[in-house]
């Protein structure tokens, strides 16, 4: 049942080593996992580009020179961008992190910690329907805007993560001049507020968003939006939002998937 599970939910590959387990919907709230400490610094001037594994053994990686200006501005240069196929772990992403780590197909983003999101955490960049963007364990603090920002086509899963003081945690591109159907997954994370939004999907693409056992901490009057839907488009117009909850066709929760200290 739980290799039927796993694999439902796409998580292969390092994600599967480290012995995921789904969480029952409802489930109880539990301690939200430490962050973790700094074994040590680099500066990076340029993007570094991974092919295969990277692990940074927890060292904090800051931008610097054209990477370090720590803007909101679109279009910046990642820290890492990873290659199809490549994965990166134990790696802490202080500030400036310029746009974070780009994907340029599927990967596998494992025990990665944004202190201070620049322009995005992470954004997915995939354009194969058959991509699967995984991320596993860390966490992201301080996103004035998206935390994941899904540009490409795929499946994006989001497990065991946790994320406080954001705007949206994922964002289906609501204007890119290409468009795709994205599926997006939320599994067993904790959600520390403010925050606007969890996800926010397209519908007209077909664009489709799971939670389950979302934790949701210092939200009791409920503004964090778990899902909302929006009308995309490709001319780079503003998109239309048009709704948001559970609608068992775009939005794929109920209320047990979520619960609130």
């Amino acid at each position: 049942m739980a290799t039927a599970l796993t694999a439902a939910l796409g998580l292969t590959g390092a994600a599967l080593a480290t012995g995921v387990m789904l969480q029952p919907a409802g489930a109880a709230t539990t301690a939200i996992p430490a962050w973790p400490s700094a074994t040590g610094s680099q500066s990076v001037s340029k993007t570094i580009e991974v092919s295969g594994t990277y692990d940074g053994g927890l060292k904090r990686f800051t931008g610097s020179g054209d990477l370090g200006d720590g803007g909101q501005d679109e279009g910046q240069d990642p820290i890492f961008k990873l290659k199809d196929g490549a994965t990166i772990k134990n790696v802490i992403l202080g500030t400036p992190a310029a746009d974070g780590i780009h994907c340029s197909g599927s990967c596998t983003i494992q025990n990665v910690w944004w202190e201070d999101v620049g322009e995005d955490a992470a954004s997915f960049k995939g354009t194969s329907t058959s991509s699967v963007y995984t991320v596993y364990g860390g966490g992201a603090k301080k996103a004035s805007d998206k935390v994941f920002q899904f540009n490409g086509a795929g499946k994006l899963v989001v497990t065991k993560f946790q994320v406080a003081d954001f705007g949206k945690l994922v964002r289906s591109c609501g204007n890119c001049s290409k468009q795709y159907k994205r599926e997006i997954i939320v599994n067993d994370v904790d959600v520390t507020a403010p925050g606007k939004s969890l996800v926010g999907i397209n519908t007209n693409y077909g664009d489709t968003a799971a939670l389950r056992s979302v934790r949701v901490h210092g939200d009791s009057s409920k503004k964090i939006k778990p899902c909302v839907r929006y009308t995309g488009n490709s001319t780079g117009a503003e998109p239309k939002e048009t709704g948001s909850g559970p609608d068992g066709t775009y939005c794929k929760y109920t209320a047990s998937d979520l619960s609130y200290d």
